[in-house]
């Protein structure tokens, strides 16, 4: 995958997949596109319970390779977001520095951003004569509310990551030097927690509203997560003080 500067390395029940074009500030390539997307497409490893996107450099995503969308068009930047937030098990973002345009698409469209306060947020589309999907736009109004999402598209200037934390955009901005322990812990509590359990929490999370949502799917997620062995282990160990171990089933 070095042509395509998409780095994936499985860690136990934890998958990282690695942005590694520092010199692009890691814009992202056509090929890039597809690369992560059919990441998200694919259905989970096993044993996986978080899948963390993190990126080399400086900056954390400049989004897409304008080079290429001059000669050849943009790709599906909706499409890679979809797959992203709909994909089965929770997905962090580690945003250490700037995500710009598509970058700051790609960086929402995960369950959570963990962020250095000094990283920002530039929606810039507008400032270059473009206009993001409007799936894209939409999710950002939901997260940001109305009014702060219109400053964030229409004007097109950077938000720090300090402020978006305080309109609980993101899950977490600290100081830079701490930003791989806050990581680390956000990343390592989800990966304790039971695979079959944020499986169905997060199919329902995933739906945008309650006419939208697979009921019978997410019936049956949630009921195998209650009638698993899983579920019993968690409770015994509850009941017995101490942290549960668990098989995924």
């Amino acid at each position: 995958m070095d042509e395509v500067k998409v780095d994936v390395e499985q860690d136990g029940a934890v998958r990282r997949i690695t942005i590694n074009r520092p010199d692009k500030r890691n814009a992202l390539s056509r090929a890039m596109f597809a690369e992560l997307e059919g990441l998200f497409r694919q259905p989970p490893p096993a044993g996986e319970r978080v899948t963390v996107i993190q990126t080399v450099g400086h900056v954390f995503c400049s989004g897409i390779d304008l080079n290429e969308r001059l000669a050849q068009g943009a790709p599906p930047l909706d499409d890679l977001c979809e797959a992203i937030s709909s994909y089965p098990l929770p997905v962090v973002a580690i945003m250490q520095g700037d995500a710009i345009a598509g970058g700051a698409f790609l960086a929402l469209a995960c369950d959570f951003v963990v962020a250095a306060e000094k990283a920002r947020l530039w929606v810039s589309l507008v400032q270059i004569g473009l206009a993001p999907p409007w799936p894209l736009t939409r999710r950002l109004a939901e997260l940001a509310g109305p009014a702060f999402a219109r400053q964030l598209v229409l004007l097109g200037d950077p938000v720090e990551a300090s402020r978006l934390a305080a309109a609980n955009m993101i899950a977490s901005a600290v100081p830079a030097e701490d930003l791989s322990a806050e990581a680390e812990r956000i990343i390592g509590r989800l990966a304790q927690n039971a695979p079959l359990s944020l499986r169905a929490i997060k199919a329902t999370l995933a739906a945008k509203d309650y006419a939208e949502l697979d009921h019978d799917n997410v019936v049956e997620l949630i009921h195998t997560a209650r009638d698993s062995e899983d579920g019993r282990e968690g409770v015994k160990a509850r009941l017995e003080r101490r942290m549960p171990v668990y098989a995924g089933k």
